[in-house]
C-alpha cells in the first residue's frame, strides 16, 4: 500500500480516537465511544502491518494470543474488579513501550539515528517502566494481595529522588553513547522499575483513584514517546490523548480531595491533634434495623442513595437497583450523589450503577446533589466513609479539611450502611454518624439493602 494511503488511515484513525474520547465524557455515548477508540485501534494496527515487513505469523499469532486473553477477561472479570483490571491495562501498555523502544534501539544504526529519536527512545524506556512496576503494585493493593504491602522508611523520598537523578543520568548516556545504548536502557530500565515500585507502595488505597488515572497518563506519554522514536504519526496522537486526558482527570480528582499531587504521591495523611477520639465522636450513636428503615421510606417523598467503595466491595449495585424500583413505583423520587473519588477509581461508582441499569438521569454529581440536598427526605449513605464527613467542611483543622464532600448532614433523616464504625483512609471518626439525624444499620451493604427492600415489600 502507498505511503499516501497509510497516511490517510493513520488520519482517519486519529479522528476516530479523538471522537471516541469525546463520546466517553457522557455516560450515554460511553459505549459508542469506547467501540469508536476499538476500531481506531484497529485501523491503525492494519495501517501499520501494511506499511511494514513484519512476519505475518508470528502477528496473527500474537492477535490469537491477545484476543484470546481479552475475551476472557472481558467476560470473567466484574465490574467490581474493573479498577484492578485497568491498573493492569495501564501497566501492560507501559511495558510494551519498554519493549518496543528497546527492540528500536537494538534494530537501528545507533550513529545514523538522530539525538531526538534516541531522547524518546529513552523517555519511553523510562516513563514505561514507571508505570509497569507502578501498575501492578496498584492492582495488587486493589486486589488485596498480602505480598502487595505499604512500604515506609525514613528517607524514602530522598531514596525515590536518588533513583530518578540516576535514571535521567543513565537517559542522559543512551543519547550520548551509541555504542553502549542498550546497555545503558536497560540499566535504566530496571532502576526505573524500582523507582516506580517504592513511589506506589506507600500510597493509601484511597488515593488509587488519583494514582490509577496518573499512572494511565503516563502510559500514554511513553506511547507518544515510542510514537517519536518510530516516526509513527498515530501513536503520537493517540499516546498524545491518553497522556492529556490522563493529567487532566488527575487534576479533577486532586481538586475533588483538595490535595495537591506532590501530597498524594509523597504524603500521608495522618490525624491532628485537634481530631477527636472516636470514644468523645460516638457517645450518641443511634442504631436503626430493616423494618424501621422501610417505615421512615414509605412516608419518604424525596430520597438520595451516596454509594462509596463499601458497594463495590459488597457488590450491592442490584441490590440497590430493586429498591431503586421499589421507591419508584411508591413515586418517590431517587437520585444518587456521585463523589469524584468515590471507589478506587475514576468514575467507579457511575460504572458499577450503569452496570446495575440504573437510569443514568439520575446519577447527580456532587454540585448538584449538595444544591438539593437540604430538600431531601431520607440520604442513604452505602458504604461511604471520608467524602459525606462534615469535618472537611466544620474542622480547619482536620487532616481532611477544604475537601469538597457530599452535604447529606444537611438531609432531614441519614441512613449510613457500614460494617461498623471503622475509620476511612483519612484515620478520623466522622461526627456524621453521631448527629442527631442519623440512624446507623451495621451490616454488609448488600444484605443491608435486600433487607430493606423485603421489609418495604412486607409493609
Amino acid at each position: 500500500m502507498t505511503p499516501v494511503w497509510i497516511d490517510l488511515i493513520y488520519l482517519l484513525a486519529a479522528v476516530l480516537f479523538i471522537s471516541g474520547l469525546k463520546g466517553l465524557t457522557k455516560p450515554r455515548t460511553a459505549v459508542r465511544g469506547n467501540q469508536l477508540g476499538a476500531i481506531a485501534m484497529l485501523l491503525a494496527v492494519i495501517a501499520t502491518l501494511l506499511s511494514q515487513n513484519f512476519s505475518i505469523s508470528l502477528i496473527l499469532l500474537g492477535i490469537v494470543i491477545g484476543s484470546g486473553i481479552g475475551a476472557v477477561l472481558a467476560t470473567r472479570v466484574q465490574m467490581t474488579e474493573m479498577p484492578e483490571l485497568v491498573a493492569l491495562f495501564n501497566g501492560l501498555g507501559g511495558a510494551a513501550s519498554v519493549l518496543v523502544a528497546g527492540a528500536f534501539l537494538v534494530s537501528v544504526n545507533r550513529s545514523l539515528v538522530a539525538s531526538s529519536e534516541m531522547t524518546a527512545a529513552a523517555l519511553s524506556g523510562l516513563i514505561g517502566a514507571v508505570t509497569f512496576s507502578g501498575s501492578f503494585v496498584a492492582f495488587g493493593k486493589l486486589h488485596g494481595l498480602k505480598m502487595i504491602k505499604d512500604i515506609r522508611f525514613n528517607g524514602q523520598q530522598m531514596a525515590n529522588f536518588g533513583l530518578m537523578l540516576i535514571c535521567l543520568i543513565l537517559g542522559l548516556l543512551v543519547v550520548m553513547h551509541s555504542s553502549w545504548a542498550s546497555y545503558y536502557y536497560w540499566t535504566m530500565a530496571i532502576f526505573a522499575l524500582t523507582l516506580g515500585y517504592l513511589m506506589v507502595i506507600s500510597i493509601g488505597g484511597a488515593d488509587m483513584p488519583v494514582v490509577i488515572s496518573l499512572l494511565n497518563s503516563f502510559s500514554g506519554l511513553a506511547a507518544a514517546a515510542t510514537g517519536f522514536a518510530l516516526g509513527n504519526t498515530v501513536l503520537i496522537i493517540a499516546g498524545s490523548l491518553v497522556g492529556a486526558s490522563g493529567l487532566i482527570l488527575t487534576k479533577i480528582m486532586c481538586v475533588a480531595m483538595n490535595r495537591s499531587l506532590g501530597h498524594v504521591l509523597f504524603g500521608v495523611l495522618q490525624p491532628s491533634e485537634a481530631t477527636a477520639s472516636a470514644d468523645e465522636v460516638y457517645v450518641n450513636v443511634k442504631s436503626t434495623s430493616a423494618e424501621e428503615v422501610a417505615m421512615l421510606l414509605e412516608v419518604a417523598t424525596k430520597v438520595a442513595i451516596i454509594p462509596g467503595y463499601g458497594m463495590a466491595v459488597a457488590q450491592a449495585q442490584h441490590a440497590v437497583r430493586d429498591l431503586t424500583n421499589q421507591l419508584l413505583e411508591r413515586d418517590i423520587d431517587v437520585n444518587f450523589g456521585i463523589h469524584p473519588v468515590a471507589g478506587r477509581m475514576p468514575g467507579h461508582m457511575n460504572v458499577l450503577l450503569a452496570e446495575a441499569d440504573i437510569d443514568y438521569a439520575r446519577l447527580k454529581e456532587m454540585d448538584d446533589i449538595n444544591s438539593e440536598m437540604d430538600q431531601v427526605d431520607i440520604a442513604i449513605v452505602l458504604g461511604a466513609n471520608d467524602v459525606v464527613n462534615p469535618e472537611a467542611r466544620t474542622n480547619p483543622e482536620s487532616p481532611i479539611a477544604g475537601m469538597p464532600i457530599i452535604d447529606v448532614d444537611k438531609a432531614r433523616t441519614v441512613i449510613v450502611i457500614k460494617r461498623s464504625l471503622s475509620p476511612g483512609f483519612a484515620g478520623i471518626p466522622n461526627p456524621l454518624f453521631s448527629a442527631d439525624n442519623t440512624l446507623m444499620f451495621y451490616g454488609d451493604g448488600k444484605d443491608a439493602i435486600q433487607a430493606i427492600s423485603k421489609a418495604l415489600d412486607e409493609g
